[in-house]
């Protein structure tokens, strides 16, 4: 999008999609272990992208968008799939046992094994330093919390299912990152088609895991809170729909590497609902862990910002048009009188 398409958008609607991107994405993870206190985790994924899902299917009606595209519609069912369910999944599943501040803190390492899982671009990302330095410090800050958390977790009586959530958790943000990547090289056409598909394959695969892990047998309908039913209201509403809207419109209007720095503030917002409101606490190691991991993907984002200003300056250079003396002498002096 040109500049002058840029300058015409409103400063406060910037302003609000990145208040509702910072917030939103960075409270989920609270929102998240509250309903899971009562729901069961299939049951509660399940609900939040079929129904989520099925609203944007509704809006891409509305505004008669090409929903049935085979191509489309398998590759947004992968990517939701490796995103949505097992990315996602692993968060909600996970948050029955680990506080949901430590949770966003590993989260932010998305960043770190984007440039790891990332094939095409190996070489022009190791070729930086400031990108191997940041990889290598990520990595330090994952392996810092892991082992603290591991640590605490092994002197109590649940220590080994502590454990096994956090493991999931990695296993979950190497997903999510897959999918990322596999949606950057394979999805096309409209990004509510393809968010639409990938919400509703979730939402079935986390029905059908719901019934396999026979969480309908024993629940309460009736049971579940206030709190817990308008915090999946919440994940519906706020973070699959106004979330994912404001990451894709700001995509559009902003540069990529302003609207990402959404992955430094989200910790923090997690980390602090998390406190307030949880009545978790953070240790030392954490705080220091956090500070690792952001400054890794600091790291890591500005060499990107660097390469891709290099790559800008490069090309509006080719494109300049070249004005020689041959150029100004192409008419006879006599003529030209």
């Amino acid at each position: 999008m040109s500049n002058s398409i840029k300058k015409e958008v409103s400063p406060v609607a910037i302003i609000i999609a990145f208040a509702i991107l910072y917030i939103v994405w960075g409270s989920t993870y609270f929102f998240i272990q509250v309903a899971v206190h009562e729901i069961p985790p299939f049951l509660m994924g399940a609900l939040r992208f079929i129904a989520a899902g099925t609203l944007l299917f509704l809006w891409c009606v509305i505004k008669k968008e090409r929903l049935f595209d085979r191509k489309q519609i398998k590759n947004s069912a992968i990517t939701g799939f490796f995103l949505l369910f097992i990315g996602t999944g692993a968060v909600i599943w996970a948050e029955k046992t680990i506080p949901s501040s430590l949770f966003a803190v590993l989260i932010a390492s998305q960043a770190i094994w984007l440039v790891v899982l990332d094939r095409r671009n190996w070489k022009a990302n190791l070729q930086s330093r400031n990108t191997i330095i940041g990889l290598i410090i990520g990595f330090a800050g994952v392996i810092l919390l892991f082992s603290e958390s591991a640590s605490k977790a092994m002197n109590t009586s649940s220590g080994g299912t502590s454990i096994v959530a956090l493991l999931v958790l990695i296993v979950g943000t190497i997903s999510w990152t897959a999918g990322s990547i596999y949606s950057k090289y394979n999805s096309s056409g409209s990004s509510a088609v393809n968010s639409t598909w990938q919400m509703l394959t979730a939402g079935l695969i986390f029905l059908i895991g719901s019934f396999i892990n026979n969480e309908w047998t024993a629940f309460d309908w009736a049971g579940v809170s206030t709190n817990s039913w308008l915090s999946v209201l919440y994940l519906v509403v706020f973070g699959s729909l106004a979330g994912f809207s404001a990451y894709v419109w700001l995509l559009k209007v902003r540069p990529v590497t302003q609207v990402g720095t959404h992955v430094y503030v989200n910790p923090v917002v997690a980390v602090l609902l998390g406190v307030l409101f949880a009545g978790e606490t953070m240790t030392v190691i954490q705080v220091v862990g956090l500070a690792i991991i952001l400054s890794s993907v600091l790291l890591i984002n500005l060499a990107k910002y660097r390469q891709a200003k290099a790559e800008a300056i490069h090309d509006s250079a080719e494109a300049a048009p070249v004005t020689t003396s041959r150029t100004v002498k192409s008419k006879p002096f006599a003529e030209a009188k």
